[in-house]
Parts: C-alpha cells; structure tokens; sequence
C-alpha cells in the first residue's frame, strides 16, 4: 500500500493492535471519510447549483428554469457530485477487500442509473408542465407522450441493471429480450394499447381535454380532465371522477358534445302531449278573438282571407265547418309557439326552428319543439327551457286545448 493507505494502519499497528484487526480498521476509517466526503459534497453541490438555478431563473424571463426548480431537477442533478466521487473513491477503501469491492461497484451503478433516470423524469415533468401552459396544447394528450418516453426510460434502465448484476453483454441482455417479446407484449398488454389508442386519438382529434363526453358503459357524463397512457379521466356532473382505459375509447362507442359547444347553439327538443279530444274546427267568432293575440294577428288575417277565398270560389257550404277549408285550434297555437321561439331572445336564429306534430299516441297528440339555445351553459340551458315551456303551457287554454294528464283518481275495483 502506499502511504496515504498505510496512515491508518501503521497508527494502528503502532498501538499494538494486529495486522487483521488494524486492516479491517483501516478500512472503517476510510469508509467514513469517504462517508463524510459524500455527505459534505453533496450538500454543497445542492447548495451552489440550486442557488445558481434560482439565481438564474429570477433574472431570465423563461418560466421554464423556475418550472424546472418546482420538479426538482436541479437537487438531483446535485447528486451526481457525490456520486462521481464515490466511483473514483471506493477503491482506496475497499484496496484490501476486492471481495466488498465488485457487489458494491454494482449497487453503485444500480444507484447511477436510477438517478440518472430520476433526472430524467424531473426534465420530462417539467416540459410537461410547461407544454400544458401552451394553449395550443393545451388539449393534447402531453401525459401519454411523458409517460411512454418515462416507460422506455425505466425498461432500458432495469435492463442496463440487469446487465451491471449479470456482467453480461448489453447487446446479449436485448437479444435475450426480443426472444421474451410474447411475455413482454403480454405484461404490458394494456399500456400497449393505451399508448396506441392516445396516438390514435391525439392524431384523429377524437377527444380533449375540456370536451364533455358521454359514455354510458362506464358511467361518464363530463368534462374530460386528463389524458394518459393508460387512463381517460372525466369528472362528471356530480364531481365524481370516472376513469376510463384509453384504448376503450377506440373500441367502444361514445358521445363527444365537442360539436354542440362549436356550433353556437344546444338543442331543445322537448314535447308538449295534447289532449286529442280538445282539438277542433275554429269558427269566424274565435278567430276574431285571437286575433288579439299579437303574434299571430296578421297569420290569422292572412290565413283567414286565403280560406275565405278558396272556399267562396268552390261554392263550399259552410253551414258545417266540416267543409272546405278550416283553421283548427291546435295549428293555430302551433304557428303561435313557432312565432313566439322565432321572437325570444335566447334561441340561436341562425339554427333550425321547428314546431312539429308527432304522431299519434295512446296519451294523446305531441307537440314537439325542436330549436337550439343560442347559450349552451347547462343552467342558463336549463332556464330557457323552462321559460318557453312555462309560457307555452300558460298558452293552451287560449286556444281552448288541453294538455294531457294522468289521472291516479278512478277508483279501484272492489
């Protein structure tokens, strides 16, 4: 040994302790020294670097070093210092014992590659995170894409461990790996199929993050939070969060409302049942009568001459109302309705207005209005609804309709 090896030996030695006892002693000494060295270097590294990125990321205008600081990238590149000194150190310690020397040369290596990883991490989850401030991307899928590259990094960096362990070829250790491709594609099945499927859906524009989706087998109705590899997370109406395997997303069916929040417009498509008994001819007298009705005042005079007309041309006998041509109470209040959406102020103009008669049906006869709110929010949504169905309910017995209800008051046979 040289000299600086033999400090602690001979002064050992020199105390009349035996040459095994102050070997093994010697080793201890340095053990802790380098010990010390680790923990001193490291807190020192951490200290200049970390102070030196916080320094730079207060003058630079980037948000991307202060993003790099929140997910510790710099704590852990500190720790490359000590680890490099404890790679060209050990071996002093360990000079006398190379049975110590080669399992921990391998754990030493084993810690390099999972920090080396780790720093690796901290920079992905950084341009993550700073991907996600662009609004541009801010609909991408960015998790998928971090977390295959994360994937990768984790199985070349069990695989190069594997090789430290084994002392076998990296190129032998891969080769043996494709051989085991069927196990592999087996164990990371789902992840295979989640990282197509967000591809898949990153490249046709099927979802975003923001879209309100419905997929009725898994239970989601929401707002799509977030995109991953393996995992589609919506939180629904109520706050819970449902989450979905991304590659169902490609093999079942579901309602993306994307199309509806783009389009101006939600629809409202919702009946009003009339009582088919209630529905009848209008005889010159009414029709004055709602002639004061302003929406519909100059329909009727139109409509009301047109049938006049064509009835006097044909000779019609109207001592019945039942011949020619009539005007009946349920398309007048129809046409009232259809005046009444094409005048409120919250449809969207622009997008299909229609009041139409369903068929016939053992409650009665629906009359459905079909129209789209030019505000989509779902509580505004909820209110315009109410507020043409309110009006257009009050509006029935104008029109001497009724509106069909079930009654649970007959009697029950004894």
């Amino acid at each position: 040994m040289t000299n600086y090896k033999q400090f602690f030996f001979n002064y050992f030695t020199e105390l009349g302790i035996g040459e095994t006892t102050a070997t093994y002693l010697n080793m201890f000494a340095f053990a802790i020294i380098l010990l010390v060295l680790i923990l001193v270097s490291d807190f020192l590294a951490k200290k200049v670097l970390v102070r030196a990125f916080h320094t730079f990321a207060y003058k630079s205008k980037t948000h991307f070093d202060d993003m790099l600081i929140e997910h510790k990238a710099p704590n852990y590149i500190a720790h490359l210092v000590p680890l490099l000194i404890t790679l060209k150190l050990f071996p002093v310690v360990f000079e006398d014992f190379p049975g110590f020397e080669s399992p921990i040369e391998k754990l030493i290596k084993i810690y390099g590659i999972v920090l080396f990883i780790w720093i690796l991490r901290s920079v992905l989850k950084t341009f993550e995170s700073y991907f996600k401030t662009k609004p541009r991307l801010k609909d991408k899928p960015i998790d998928s894409y971090i977390q295959v590259v994360l994937l990768f990094s984790w199985v070349v960096g069990i695989g190069f461990a594997f090789v430290v362990i084994s002392d076998i070829s990296i190129w032998k250790f891969f080769t043996t790996l494709g051989a085991a491709s069927a196990v592999m594609l087996l164990i990371f099945k789902d992840t295979i199929l989640g990282f197509v499927a967000s591809i898949q859906v990153a490249v046709n524009d099927t979802i975003r993050i923001g879209d309100w989706i419905t997929m009725e087998k898994y239970g989601a109705d929401g707002d799509v939070i977030e995109i991953n590899l393996s995992t589609v997370q919506v939180q629904n109406f109520d706050k819970t969060i449902t989450n979905i395997p991304t590659y169902a997303l490609i093999s079942d069916a579901f309602k993306n409302w994307r199309g509806m929040s783009q389009s101006g417009g939600r629809r409202i498509k919702r009946s009003i049942i009339i009582k088919a008994s209630s529905v009848h001819y209008l005889s010159e007298d009414t029709i004055d009568e709602l002639k004061n009705i302003q929406l519909i005042t100059d329909y009727l005079n139109t409509r009301q001459s047109d049938i006049n007309n064509f009835n006097e041309k044909n000779n019609i006998d109207k001592s019945l109302l039942i011949n020619g041509r009539n005007l009946t109470n349920l398309g007048v209040f129809r046409k009232y309705v259809q005046s009444y959406i094409e005048n409120h102020p919250a449809i969207n103009k622009d997008m299909t207005i229609m009041i139409r008669q369903l068929a016939l049906t053992p409650q009665g006869i629906p009359l459905e209005i079909y129209a789209f709110s030019s505000d989509q929010r779902w509580e505004n949504y909820e209110y315009i609804i109410a507020d043409i169905f309110d009006h257009s309910l009050s509006a029935v017995p104008y029109f001497n309709l009724e509106v069909f209800e079930l009654s649970l008051d007959a009697k029950t046979p004894e």
